[in-house]
């Protein structure tokens, strides 16, 4: 990794990687370079799961849905992944912003100890409590092959923490290739894996399962190589440097428990539009939701890069308290965002047929076809207003405010889309595309609501600015 010397009159003389100085440099150009990396790793990770879904739907229509009964407690594990390494990228990039090296090397410690001890507790948690949880989902007939699936990933749920950390670690300062590097090797190795595992080893969904936990723990190993092996981070890790700090903890726990918990209200959600689902429709319609949503998850693959990349820049400019540029930051986001989902739009709904076929070669399977190509094309609404909520949210984490992320996800996820989908689908009696149009609804008005408080927050930020400094300091942290 490229560094540069800082400038001698610096008090705080270290080295600087060619990320960290990137992000902070010109913003625009950091989000777009940033962002690059990141959309590439998340369309490859979620066209594994599209991937993942087309082998399992080889097992028939009762694999698929098992799958989607786990989903919600998946959903948990990732958003624990994607919570510390969003608490991770917030915390050290705002250091990073600050010039305070010391605190960023202290911060990404504090992520890996915290990292360690969350995983333990929940791996355990969870395979004593697995059989009542996925009974409690709503597993019924298919609670074998759920259990089957589950208790594999569950397994590797340190793994995936560690793997969640160490990408937020990377992407903190900049260094966002690596982070592609190791997220599409993982993507490569678990597609190539599925098929040999699943039918070729005969180990049916469990199988499919494994290949996501070696994948993951291949890509583990390579990040423990880079960071504390090779050791040409920015970030330097050693325990002779971590000095257990309640801010910077309270500065990664303030964005990583709030970001966490955003996928936990995410799988409550499952849980729910799975029980409508079941209510109105049957389990077949829970196929077609968790199979189409991996397609719409897939789609929306560079407004969450995007996102992922605000988070860093934004960061870095809260502290370097260049508010000006985290509003200009912003609204660059936001015009990528819009012009990606209207193409993405235009896509999906002109191949949705083809696409659902992917899902449906199966003769066991095959009649859920058009269902799942309805739900896609339903679906391309559902983009237009995605990137005022999602870009919002990640100024929110950028600048250590997870709180308010978490509020207006619990806002959109739970009391937008489950009135609207309770509404439509049984009060009205739209059936399971009264679900689908409860989603689109949701996202419509919680991703609006989203745009306005950033864009006040934001330019309290600004105003704050120009106050006396006595009085800043009470201004940001109303």
């Amino acid at each position: 990794m490229q560094r540069n010397k800082s400038t001698p009159n610096d008090s705080r003389d270290y080295d600087k990687t060619e990320g960290v100085i990137t992000i902070l440099g010109d913003p625009k150009k950091a989000l777009v370079k940033l962002s690059g990396p990141m959309i590439i790793s998340m369309i490859l990770m979620s066209l594994y799961n599209i991937v993942n879904a087309i082998w399992v739907a080889g097992l028939g229509g009762d694999a698929l849905a098992a799958v989607g009964f786990v989903t919600p407690l998946y959903l948990i594990l990732v958003g624990l992944n994607n919570g510390l390494g969003a608490g991770a990228a917030s915390a050290i990039s705002r250091y990073i912003g600050a010039n305070n090296k010391k605190s960023a090397n202290n911060a990404a410690m504090h992520t890996l100890v915290l990292t360690m001890g969350i995983s333990l507790i929940m791996t355990v948690v969870l395979l004593v409590f697995l059989e009542p949880i996925l009974v409690l989902f709503g597993a019924g007939s298919t609670l074998d092959l759920a259990i089957q699936y589950a208790q594999v990933i569950i397994l590797g749920t340190i793994l995936m923490l560690f793997v969640g950390a160490a990408y937020g670690i990377l992407r903190a300062e900049g260094d966002v290739k690596r982070a592609m590097y190791a997220m599409v090797l993982s993507s490569v190795v678990n597609m190539v894996l599925d098929p040999i595992l699943i039918y070729v080893a005969g180990w049916g969904i469990s199988g499919a399962a494994w290949g996501t936990f070696i994948s993951t723990a291949l890509v583990a190993v390579i990040l423990v190589y880079w960071l504390f092996v090779k050791r040409n981070t920015y970030i330097s890790f050693s325990f002779k440097d971590f000095m257990p700090d309640k801010t910077i903890t309270k500065n990664i726990l303030g964005v990583g428990l709030p970001a966490s918990v955003e996928f936990l209200v995410i799988s409550i959600l499952s849980i729910v539009l799975n029980a409508i689902l079941v209510m109105v429709a049957g389990t077949d319609a829970v196929a077609v939701y968790t199979t189409g949503w991996r397609v719409v998850m897939f789609a929306m693959a560079p407004i969450i890069g995007i996102g992922t990349a605000l988070v860093t820049v934004v960061g870095a400019s809260y502290g370097a308290k260049k508010y000006g540029t985290l509003s200009m930051t912003y609204k660059y986001s936001l015009k990528i965002g819009l012009l990606v989902v209207a193409v993405t739009s235009i896509l999906l709904y002109v191949f949705a047929d083809y696409i659902a076929m992917l899902f449906t070669y199966s003769s066991t399977s095959a009649y859920l076809s058009p269902t799942i190509a309805s739900f896609i094309q339903v679906m391309c609404l559902f983009f237009i207003f995605l990137p005022l909520g999602a870009m919002s949210s990640s100024v929110f984490q950028g600048v250590g405010k997870g709180t308010t992320s978490l509020i207006l996800t619990v806002l959109r996820e739970l009391a937008f889309v489950s009135v609207f989908a309770y509404t439509f689908s049984i009060l009205l009696g739209w059936g399971q595309s009264g679900v689908w149009w409860g989603i689109i609804m949701e996202n419509l008005f919680g991703s609006i609501f989203a745009y306005i408080w950033a864009r006040l927050y934001i330019k309290r930020l600004q105003d704050s600015s120009k106050l006396d400094p006595q009085l800043k300091a009470v201004t940001l942290n109303k």
